[in-house]
């Protein structure tokens, strides 16, 4: 029960009311037995610096931050660490004494997910990334920084073209062919998105380029089972949902806010658990 001491957390997004990150937050809260609660924080753009100096003015204990903002509280966070500095956007924001910290855990929470679900190494790997948006920046960047060949498929050339040199390494720009040479897959666009417009569109033109021994990952959690998975796993492929994503990043920002180790058992039972369907977690 909230009470004098209690501090705050949640996500802050427009919309949000759909997200999990509360329910991520507050299961870790309560293992630890810590005083806080996690609520959704609606904010749209034009109230995002006030919202963030209201946050801080209350001794907040941090936020998650989902979109539109990721790009937008980087730049009015008091101190950003070397990641954000490099993305230029951030999805975690820690309060303390007034100032506010920005840190990026989309990448590490990928990589996380990619060795928990399909113990998946990415060091000399071709991997494929669909999207040249936040997600995929994040995506793109850990899996080059992991010894990955990246390889950039995005309707905006310039923005991959962008993501391409900020990765570094061996990232370079591809097509829609290059998906069938490649180990893994990764779709972060809103193509299969409940919800949307996009709910049954495919990410990639032609499923046939899919074939078993490749790792499909999708960003997506809602549905679980979106139509890029449900073509890969046709195919033999392992597929990967974009709830261990969620998951996984939820952790290194609870970490970094209670300062302990946090059960990502305790996180999966928070959401249902590790739903298996046909291949797709």
């Amino acid at each position: 029960m909230a009470a004098g001491a209690t501090r705050l957390a949640g996500v802050i997004g427009w919309p949000v009311a759909h997200s999990l990150s509360p329910a991520l937050h507050q299961a870790a809260f309560d293992a630890a037995g810590f005083d806080a609660v996690s609520v959704a924080l609606p904010v749209e753009a034009p109230a995002l610096p006030q919202a963030l100096a209201s946050l801080a003015a209350m001794d907040a204990l941090g936020v998650s931050v989902t979109m539109p903002h990721k790009h937008a509280v980087a730049a009015l966070a008091t101190s950003v660490d070397p990641l954000v500095q490099r993305l230029g956007a951030a999805n975690c924001l820690t309060f303390t004494e007034g100032a506010i910290h920005a840190t990026s855990t989309d990448g590490r929470g990928f990589l996380d997910a990619l060795l928990d679900v399909a113990a998946f190494e990415p060091q000399g790997q071709r991997c494929v990334v669909l999207g040249a948006g936040g997600a995929a920046v994040a995506i793109a960047v850990a899996l080059a920084d992991a010894g990955a060949s990246v390889q950039i498929v995005a309707r905006n050339q310039r923005a991959a073209a962008d993501l391409v040199q900020l990765s570094g390494g061996d990232s370079m720009l591809a097509t829609m062919a290059d998906v069938a040479g490649a180990a893994l897959i990764v779709n972060a666009t809103p193509l299969g998105m409940e919800g949307t417009a996009f709910a049954h569109d495919l990410a990639i033109d032609d499923p046939s380029v899919l074939h078993a021994g490749q790792v499909v990952f999708d960003t997506i959690y809602h549905p679980r089972r979106t139509p890029l998975l449900a073509a890969a796993a046709a195919v033999g492929a392992q597929t990967i949902g974009g709830l261990s994503m969620l998951v996984h990043q939820a952790r290194h920002q609870l970490e970094g806010w209670l300062g302990s180790p946090v059960d990502v058992e305790v996180l999966w039972e928070a959401v249902g658990g590790r739903q298996r369907e046909g291949a797709t977690w």
